[in-house]
């Protein structure tokens, strides 16, 4: 990065039900465009921005951290008020710092990242609810979050996720490790979080349908162990709906002095 360019990262909420997806498209109908668009009326630059976890079309996010070069001067609260004049209302800046830079490192929001936390927030109810559409997932039958937990187990450590995997994932290895597995009921609603270094394409979905088959009693817990043992996706649940899929939160070393939230933004949200 030249000398007179300084490096800005932002912390990003955003709801994805009418976006397609993080990553820039053709049609302009993504966070990324609709974003380096407020960006370049904000500066009068050309900028390109860098996320820390592409998410797909439907899929929100709580705390996106992405970050851009930029030789324009504003202060810290400009880039805030500023970019969200310009935003829809379904995008919003939350934060905004200029990370040191160190003399061996710089931060970027992917690099950088130590770990990533997704919610998936199920409405467990047998009528579907107006407020909760392309909020939540919606499953009618009755789920019991012990055995979904008992799954969930299953799957913390370092594992070959290649059951959990779309067919499509771009990653060189299939090989990721989750921190945290939990399910939790609040009323009708359940709430899956998985913590993990990252990761797979559809990986967070592709646990949460088949967690449901737990639920719903389909599947006894250990089935969940099973598939990921075997490897092939073909035996597992259907990839289930990004309506409910939340991208909560990105870890980061504290060398980084980003200024982390710790809010409950929904009743739903857990906090690691």
């Amino acid at each position: 990065m030249g000398t007179d360019l300084k490096r800005i990262a932002l912390g990003i909420e955003y709801d994805g039900s009418h976006w397609k997806g993080w990553q820039t498209q053709p049609t302009r109908d993504t966070v990324q465009d609709v974003l380096e668009a407020a960006l370049r009326k904000f500066t009068g630059e050309a900028i390109h921005t860098v996320c820390a976890g592409r998410t797909d079309a439907g899929v929100h996010a709580l705390e996106q951290v992405v970050h851009l070069d930029t030789g324009v001067q504003r202060e810290l609260v400009s880039w805030v008020r500023g970019l969200n004049a310009l935003l829809p209302p379904s995008i919003a800046v939350r934060w905004a710092c200029q990370p040191p830079v160190l003399a061996d490192d710089q931060f970027h929001s992917r690099y950088s990242a130590t770990a990533r936390t997704y919610h998936y927030l199920i409405h467990n109810n047998p009528v579907r609810s107006p407020l909760l559409a392309q909020r939540a997932g919606w499953v009618f039958r009755p789920l019991d979050p012990e055995r979904m937990q008992q799954a969930a187990n299953c799957l913390v450590g370092t594992h070959d996720f290649s059951a959990f995997r779309a067919a499509e994932c771009q990653s060189k290895t299939p090989v990721r490790t989750i921190h945290a597995a939990t399910v939790t009921r609040q009323g009708d609603l359940l709430v899956v979080g998985l913590r993990a270094n990252a990761f797979l394409h559809h990986m967070v979905r592709n646990i949460v349908g088949s967690l449901i088959y737990v639920g719903n009693g389909a599947h006894p817990p250990e089935w969940v162990g099973e598939l990921l043992a075997g490897g092939d996706r073909h035996p597992a649940a259907p990839t289930f709906s990004p309506d409910g899929l939340y991208l909560a939160r990105v870890d980061y070393d504290p060398k980084w002095q980003l200024p982390r939230e710790r809010r409950q933004a929904f009743p739903f949200v857990l906090d690691y």
